[in-house]
């Protein structure tokens, strides 16, 4: 099977919203985790979705995955304390009902800029090589800082720096183990990327699509609206 894991368990407090987690924002009485669930709901070799969902939340997310039609959502799972915490729970429940050679999709919630091509490709790709790492070129240059973070030590060479996006995609059993063993070491990772990484497992990318943001903001909420609305007027091509 193919299944999209997309974790929504971030309480979003760069967002200032009081009334509601930035996944659960709406856009045209649409929220913004279902505007990313339908990429996966629609594509014809996604078989299965696992959300990990805010504690407390879980009920209204059953409520509008009803409310839009939502019917691959198999499993709702409480989020951790941190992404990697809320990745790892979604991956135990994974673990328990899915064959280990399954490919699992890990996206965010409020990345709801991605395509049916980028899913397809990703899923080519883990079987092609193993594994799958949604990048963007680096615009600008980057720069690696000291452990002062007010010192540069090092600049990679712009045409070989990538941004590491989302989907992330692995065999179950690949991904699975590296998150054993951070639990084993007591390590939290940034992203599933990131705890490859560190165990030294080599991955292999996969170009984004273009504007493929993560809200974390609300400057990020609107540049999301205008992304949105211009695709749907036909102003902006290749999205």
């Amino acid at each position: 099977m193919n299944i999209a894991l997309i974790f929504a368990g971030g309480t979003g407090q760069r967002m200032n919203s009081k009334s509601k987690p930035k996944q659960f924002l709406e856009l045209h009485g649409k929220p913004i985790l279902i505007h990313t669930v339908e990429y996966f709901e629609q594509h014809q070799d996604i078989d299965a979705i696992c959300i990990v969902c805010l504690k407390g939340w879980e009920e209204e997310l059953g409520k509008q995955l009803r409310q839009f039609q939502i019917e691959k959502v198999r499993w709702i799972v409480e989020g951790g304390d941190t992404g990697h915490d809320s990745i790892y729970n979604g991956l135990k429940v994974l673990v328990e009902h899915c064959s280990m050679e399954d490919i699992v999709l890990i996206h965010d919630g409020v990345r709801p800029l991605i395509s049916d091509e980028l899913i397809s490709t990703n899923i080519e790709n883990v079987k092609k090589y193993g594994n799958a790492i949604t990048v963007e070129d680096a615009a600008e240059s980057i720069v690696i800082t000291d452990g002062n973070q007010n010192t540069i030590s090092e600049m990679p060479q712009r045409h070989l720096a990538k941004i590491a996006k989302a989907p992330q995609s692995f065999y179950l059993k690949d991904i699975w183990e590296v998150h054993e063993y951070a639990q084993r070491d007591n390590i939290k990772s940034i992203d599933s990327s990131d705890l490859m990484y560190k165990y030294s497992k080599k991955m292999y990318t996969v170009k984004s699509t273009p504007f493929n943001i993560k809200i974390a903001t609300p400057s990020d909420y609107y540049v999301f609206r205008a992304i949105y609305e211009a695709r749907e007027n036909s102003q902006i091509f290749g999205l």
